[in-house]
């Protein structure tokens, strides 16, 4: 069993894969910003920690992972202002990532997207580009980190029902399901060989398990 604190514990995809950690045998705390989610997070299994993470300095971060075995990142500003996305996506997250190094949390897992790196390609007009720059320097820094990482970049979020297989082969993006998202991070954590990889996938054929251990 490993103590586990994911951030970001009422999104769409840490909703679904909180219950697969917990059924697994691990204590989950789920980190999330506002009280009135409490509730759903508590059906699934998880802990739920009621934390601002955008407004945490070092310190508090530090006291926040401490005593974990896991950092799970699933969180994001969800679109709006760029000032607001570049504070959660890339500071708090890069402030995360230091917090588990001071912490002595080794395991550090990062939802992240399919493309997703200083290459990104996105044009500077788009409404999307702070989000791809912010996700580029929070995954870099990560992985210049000494921690045991490993970043899951999956392509378009669909709401399909899971299949239990995907693609880690594909050079394109095509698309994936929320619940077979949250089927990679419960195999990623409990698979060491992930350690040190960045997992790009889709759907696929191949089943999850197989498919991360490779």
């Amino acid at each position: 069993m490993a103590r586990i604190l994911l951030i970001g514990g009422h999104g769409k995809v840490a909703l679904l894969a909180e219950p697969r950690l917990v059924a697994a045998g691990h204590h989950v705390t789920a980190v999330i910003r506002n009280p009135e989610h409490e509730d759903d997070v508590a059906a699934t299994g998880a802990t739920p920690l009621v934390a601002d993470v955008e407004s945490f300095d070092a310190d508090q971060f530090a006291n926040l992972v401490s005593g974990n075995d896991v950092v799970i990142w699933s969180a994001g500003a969800g679109g709006g202002s760029p000032e607001r996305t570049y504070a959660v996506d890339r500071d708090a997250a890069i402030r995360s990532i230091d917090a588990a190094e001071a912490a002595g949390v080794r395991r550090y897992v990062m939802v992240s997207y399919f493309g997703a790196g200083p290459d990104h390609g996105v044009d500077p007009g788009d409404a999307f580009f702070p989000y791809a720059e912010a996700k580029a320097a929070a995954d870099e820094h990560l992985r210049s980190s000494g921690l045991d990482w490993t970043i899951l970049a999956p392509s378009a979020l669909t709401l399909d029902d899971a299949t239990g297989r995907i693609d880690v082969d594909a050079a394109d993006a095509t698309s994936v399901s929320r619940a077979d998202v949250a089927h990679v991070i419960a195999a990623s954590v409990d698979e060491p060989r992930t350690a040190g990889r960045t997992i790009s996938f889709n759907s696929g054929d191949v089943p999850i398990e197989d498919a991360v251990s490779r």
